[in-house]
């Protein structure tokens, strides 16, 4: 679809992208095992896209209130630049994000699904909700994506930072 222009430059200014994991790079979906174990679906062209804004220079992080060894293996393999977990004030996890490597709320996109998600968009020049996000959330997002988490919004989101810095090929 197509982007208001005014939004496109705040697109084009991010230097940092910033996700939820839960509902965003997975559908939200936890399965548990017998014996504890816990396995979530990762989405390969999420996992590219954040490889190509990489290429790109722009860094990435993850806040996710949870601790999950898998989302740990998975972010590694992707090189994300800045994983925390276990971080349930997502808004003091952007702010020490900001005070320790310099980046600042207007170079900041962060994506979310749901409510602890909002107090990142405070702290950022996009706030981005994935399509099947809660309504209250969508609401408060500068920008909604066509598809829902763990299923391409993570790709989308990437595609439209390297499309409005003119690196999409």
């Amino acid at each position: 679809g197509s982007i208001d222009a005014e939004l496109f430059q705040r697109f084009k200014s991010i230097e940092l992208l910033v996700c939820d994991v839960d509902g965003v790079f997975s559908d939200g979906t936890i399965l548990m095992g017998n014996q504890g174990e816990e396995l979530k679906a990762f989405n390969t062209k999420d996992g590219y896209g954040i490889k190509a804004i990489a290429k790109a220079g722009v860094k990435v992080a993850v806040i996710t209130g949870r601790q999950s060894h898998i989302v740990q293996q998975r972010m590694s393999a992707l090189n994300v630049d800045h994983i925390m977990q276990n971080r349930e004030d997502k808004l003091s996890a952007i702010h020490e994000l900001i005070e320790e490597f310099g980046y600042t709320t207007s170079t900041i996109a962060s994506v979310g699904d749901d409510m602890p998600d909002l107090g990142m968009f405070s702290a950022s020049a996009l706030g981005i909700a994935v399509a099947d996000a809660h309504p209250f959330v969508k609401q408060q997002a500068s920008f909604c994506t066509s598809l829902p988490g763990g299923r391409g919004a993570v790709r989308e989101i990437c595609d439209i930072i390297l499309q409005a810095k003119g690196l999409l090929s």
